[in-house]
């Protein structure tokens, strides 16, 4: 005889892996990571601070 199923987890298991698949499929069209995003947000205080390093008369 097959065991019984608690429908209510298999409800909640598919819910589950249908939000994981959307997810997935949203990362590949829209995704970048937070590292990506962070990086591109840092990249004009980092050339500013090391174009300030490298400049030969300073305003003072």
């Amino acid at each position: 005889m097959n065991q019984p199923v608690n429908l209510n987890k298999a409800r909640k298991a598919r819910a589950k892996s249908d939000a994981k698949a959307q997810a997935n499929e949203n990362a590949v069209r829209f995704g970048r990571t937070k590292a990506e995003r962070e990086r591109d947000a840092a990249d004009p205080v980092r050339l500013k601070h090391h174009l300030d390093q490298h400049m030969r008369d300073r305003d003072r």
